[in-house]
């Protein structure tokens, strides 16, 4: 039920910042919720005033938009913030961010690639990768590369549910299971 209510709230804000009148655009206000996470993260003592009952709704939004002011925070997305205090979701802002993020890449047409790789990857190995994935996908993709040392060459691509193995371990795995098969 939490990801459903995360759902929601992700995209009434989508939908709001979207809006050519709202003057900001998408990927800002992902960077503001990001901001407002890393704020709730550093100050226990803010965190504990914002999800508090004992705390006056009121001073809870003068609160957020005290610190929203200070962060650079649209007046929408701290407008969305308080909303999200008010009806005590709070807990629930990671799963809205995330849920946001996935919503304003699907409206852009933006896949996100989790790439393992096993040493550094160049430039322009990486242009080739993020092109081939692309042809592939369809969509501009993003990739976010990791180092796993343990793949001992190659690299693995997830999309989403669709995973793809160039790794040497995994041409390794196959290779065995080729070979127990058929003896």
């Amino acid at each position: 039920m939490s990801l459903a209510v995360a759902n929601q709230y992700a995209k009434a804000l989508l939908e709001a910042i979207t809006d050519p009148q709202s003057g900001s655009g998408a990927e800002e206000a992902l960077a503001q919720l990001d901001v407002f996470q890393n704020v709730m993260r550093e100050s226990q003592e803010l965190r504990i005033a914002l999800e508090s009952p004992a705390v006056a709704a009121e001073q809870k939004r003068n609160v957020v938009r005290r610190v929203g002011e200070l962060a650079g925070i649209h007046p929408l997305v701290r407008n969305f913030l308080a909303v999200v205090i008010h009806k005590r979701r709070l807990g629930l802002l990671p799963e809205m961010r995330e849920r946001f993020r996935a919503l304003l890449d699907e409206s852009l047409g933006i896949a996100r690639a989790h790439v393992l790789v096993a040493q550094p990857v160049p430039d322009g190995v990486r242009a080739a990768v993020e092109a081939e994935l692309a042809r592939v996908t369809g969509k501009t993709v993003r990739c976010d590369y990791r180092i796993d040392p343990a793949l001992l060459g190659g690299m693995t691509v997830n999309i989403g549910s669709t995973m793809y193995d160039g790794s040497v371990r995994g041409q390794l795995a196959a290779l065995r299971r080729r070979l127990t098969a058929e003896a």
